[in-house]
Formats: structure tokens, C-alpha cells, sequence
């Protein structure tokens, strides 16, 4: 079974978000990059199938050089080979495309992503995918066997979760639950010094026009100021609530 495993290059939650030229460009000055959490979820996942099935093991990424070294932590967590589609992520159709062409010409059976990125949370890309390489595809996935070319997974629903039985090729969107974060891999030493050696492919993006583009970017409302009362002083936080916030 070959798995590819697309990968965002996400800013940390931790950072200090900024935007120059009159808030339409991100600014990445001192901002740390990441794998997108729900990739990072999925390739866990991928990384049992190499071990309990034999599988191979690619990570791509649709991003310009500053995204190597997040797809070398792939590498490093255990990835056989990494792909970067070298242009600028900034339209999810485009992205798609370019990652339907990869998917075409490496003959791939199984396609792990993540729900969403947590920069833009678009959600589009692994719809979009699917649809693009007429595959099965199953979105909020948080449980997934593979037997074969049979697969069953468990994907999150209003309410509870739904069993679902599909057949490979297949385009799966993954979230918390496909594997729990207790059993995310830290790369070790050996891992790092591996991934250097591992290649990593650069490969230049076919023909594909954006569909929406970024007009400005808005930081959100600062927090107000708080009021602290005294926990035994419920008639003014009752006053405070229904006079000030208008809440009750």
C-alpha cells in the first residue's frame, strides 16, 4: 500500500500574529512554523500502517523552500520520502490540483490530510482532492482499518460517530481520534540524522488558476476590561448582569 500524506506548514498557536502592507500580507517575522496538527495526526496513523502492513510512506507539501524543514520533521518522524510542489499555497482549488497531479503520478492508494489547516481553516482541500481524482472519500475521520483494498472507518458526527465501509484508492480527511495525541511521535536523534539522507523531491506546479484570493487580513477585537466581585457579593454581580452586560 503507497500513502501520501499531505502536509501544511502552520504558524504555532503560540505565536505572535502580525500583518504588513496594509493588512493583507502575513507576516512571518519571528513566527514558528509547524506541521498542521490534523497532518500531524494523520501521519501517526500512516506511520502504523508502515509498520503493521508493510506500507510506504510519502509526505507532500504545496509550499515555496521555507516549508523544508517542516516536511524534514516529517522525514524524521519516520516518512519514507517527502514532495514539495514548489509555489505558494494560497487558494485551496489550486492546491488541490496540484496535489492531484502527485497523487496521479505516484500511482498512491490511500491519501491521509488533515480536516483543515489552522491557518486558514479552509476545510476544502481533501473534498476537493477526492472529487479532482474521482476517489472515495470520507471527511472527520477518527478511526480507520485497512484489509486489503477494504477499509473501515469511524468518522465524527452531530451526536456521536458513523461506521463506514469503503474500498481503496481513497482520500481521507483526519482529525484527534484517528490516533490520540499521547501517541504523536517526537523525532529522536536517529530519526534526524536519517532524514537528512532520506529525499526529498522538489517538483514545479502544473497550469491552475486560483479560484478566491486573500483581499485583507483583521486581527480580532482586543479582550475588554474585566470586573472582579467578590464571590460573596452576589446582588452586584446580579446588578452587573442584567444593567451592564445585559445578559439577564
Amino acid at each position: 500500500m503507497k500513502i501520501l500524506v499531505c502536509i501544511s506548514h502552520v504558524p504555532d498557536t503560540t505565536s505572535k500574529i502580525n500583518f504588513t502592507e496594509n493588512d493583507t500580507v502575513f507576516d512571518t517575522n519571528g513566527v514558528q512554523f509547524v506541521i498542521n496538527p490534523y497532518d500531524e495526526f494523520c501521519l501517526t496513523r500512516a506511520m502504523w500502517f508502515k509498520e503493521k502492513q508493510g506500507a510506504t510512506v510519502t509526505v507532500v507539501n504545496v509550499g515555496n523552500a521555507s516549508t523544508e524543514p517542516t516536511l524534514r520533521k516529517a522525514l524524521a518522524i519516520g516518512a519514507d520520502d517527502a514532495i514539495r510542489v514548489n509555489m505558494e499555497a494560497t487558494d485551496g482549488l489550486s492546491v488541490a490540483k496540484q496535489l492531484a497531479e502527485v497523487v496521479k503520478s505516484g500511482g498512491y492508494d490511500l491519501v491521509l490530510a488533515g480536516r483543515e489547516s489552522i491557518d486558514y481553516n479552509g476545510g476544502m482541500v481533501p473534498g476537493m482532492l477526492a472529487a479532482l481524482l474521482d476517489f472515495n472519500f470520507v471527511n472527520g475521520c477518527v478511526g480507520m482499518e485497512v484489509d486489503g483494498t477494504s477499509v473501515s472507518l469511524s468518522r465524527e458526527i452531530d451526536g456521536g460517530n458513523e461506521s463506514l465501509a469503503t474500498a481503496l484508492p481513497l482520500v481521507v480527511a483526519g482529525q484527534k481520534g484517528i490516533v490520540e495525541e499521547k501517541d504523536l511521535r517526537i523525532p529522536n536523534m536517529r530519526g534526524i540524522m536519517m532524514a537528512r539522507k532520506k529525499p526529498l523531491n522538489v517538483v514545479e506546479p502544473v497550469d491552475a488558476e486560483s479560484a478566491t484570493m486573500v483581499q485583507s487580513f483583521e486581527k480580532p477585537a482586543p479582550k475588554g476590561s474585566v470586573k472582579l466581585i467578590d464571590a460573596e457579593n452576589i446582588d452586584e454581580l446580579i446588578n452587573l448582569l442584567h444593567n451592564e452586560a445585559k445578559v439577564i
